[in-house]
């Protein structure tokens, strides 16, 4: 019976997203008519191409669909070219992609000129104590980088309202941001998201811009990636990186790290209906907008629904967060950071190790979205790391639910390190 039940379950995933296959198809062929009737450049998709560079995730180009190797899209390949031919000379430039939201608050970074990320700063000043100043305090710096569909508002809401003052002569200067894409950030259109485009506008936004010597990382999930990446570059500023939940994967005789990575994070599912969601956000390039389309330009009619419904007036920062990024910048994060990442991790945490640099990984063994054995492996391919294991959380409660921990284990790993 058992056997019957799992078999029936197989064919309706099956049969559910052969049907996704077929949508994904007559969507791509919408989107490329519509792109180059409203955009002056319109961006590519990933149907047909081939890996470019090292730096893109093979996850973007391997991802097979049934109706696209029967040749459904060589017809709607015609009919666009037919559409660039009679409209080029007619078409203006535009800023902004038609299908995504052009509210004030997400298109605020496109009137700066000097386009850097959104960084929260928060900085204990020097007390002075009865008897005249205290003894010249040393500063300590920390950037803080969140995780998938998130901001700097998972740590000014969860750490810094935990974070002491200054102890042992030591100031501490804490930097959380808003990874590129994300929150209040620059969402560029001709940008792939890259572990490199990261890294770089960390470096441009933190580092350069406040002139820092020396910093410890502190990242959580999709972070973990871009802070291993940035450690790596800078081994010599970085005086300890603390990974909360790396979605860390390794390669196996029959796949890729990154493909790992994708069948894990986003497997193929129906239930539970988070899970189903991120199966077809992360396969489906073009439903994935779609999806967007619907959701993240209209999230201010859908806020104000949420608060009617709710009879709230501040929605939480999660919920709010959830539509503050573009397909283009989650897409492109997803695959080439979280998925086309693993592949470099190896290499990062070797250099870290070769530096002496310390590095501590925290992880829920509740943790459904990124594994427990994510983390596990990683110790067992790098012994030097440190490992703490938390009984009884999960991949966001790992912090919210025992904020105070949490900031006492970092604390911690700071002053010995």
């Amino acid at each position: 019976m058992e056997k019957k039940m799992k078999a029936l379950l197989d064919t309706i995933t099956f049969l559910v997203f052969l049907f996704f296959d077929f949508v994904d198809v007559v969507l791509c062929v919408a989107y490329k008519l519509l792109d180059e009737l409203f955009e002056a450049k319109p961006f590519p998709c990933y149907c047909g191409k081939k890996l470019e560079t090292k730096e893109l995730s093979e996850t973007l180009f391997w991802r097979k669909n049934v109706f696209r190797g029967m040749g459904f899209l060589s017809f709607g390949r015609k009919t666009c070219e037919a559409v660039k031919k009679r409209d080029d000379g007619n078409r203006g430039e535009l800023v902004n992609r038609w299908s995504d939201c052009g509210c004030g608050s997400c298109v605020s970074w496109m009137k700066k000129s000097n386009q850097k990320l959104h960084v929260v700063v928060k900085e204990f000043p020097q007390v002075n104590s009865e008897d005249g100043p205290r003894e010249e305090a040393t500063t300590e710096n920390v950037i803080f980088l969140h995780g998938f569909l998130s901001s700097s508002s998972y740590w000014t809401h969860s750490v810094f309202k935990y974070l002491s003052e200054p102890l042992n002569h030591q100031i501490y200067r804490y930097f959380a941001v808003d990874l590129l894409g994300f929150g209040k950030s620059p969402k560029p259109n001709d940008c792939l998201y890259t572990l490199n485009d990261h890294v770089e506008m960390i470096h441009k936004s933190v580092i350069s811009a406040y002139e820092l010597s020396s910093f410890h990382l502190v990242a959580h999930s999709m972070g973990c990636n871009i802070a291993l990446a940035l450690a790596a570059k800078y081994p010599k500023f970085v005086k300890s990186v603390t990974l909360v939940a790396p979605p860390y994967f390794c390669d196996s005789n029959d796949e890729t790290s990154s493909s790992i990575a994708l069948n894990t994070v986003a497997k193929k599912t129906l239930w539970p209906p988070l899970a189903f969601g991120k199966s077809v956000m992360s396969w489906y390039e073009h439903v994935g907008r779609f999806f967007c389309f619907l959701i993240c330009k209209n999230h201010t009619t859908w806020e104000w629904i949420f608060k009617l419904f709710t009879q709230t007036r501040e929605l939480n920062f999660m919920v709010v967060d959830l539509t503050r990024h573009t397909h283009h910048s989650a897409w492109h994060s997803m695959h080439n950071v979280i998925c086309g990442g693993s592949k470099f991790t190896d290499d990062y945490v070797g250099i870290l190790i070769n530096a002496k640099v310390k590095v501590w990984v925290i992880h829920g063994d509740q943790d459904l979205t990124v594994p427990l054995d994510c983390s596990n492996n990683l110790k067992m391919k790098f012994p030097q790391l440190k490992l703490i294991i938390v009984q009884n959380v999960d991949h966001g409660t790992v912090i919210f639910h025992r904020k105070r921990d949490f900031v006492k284990s970092l604390q911690h790993i700071w002053a010995t390190s």
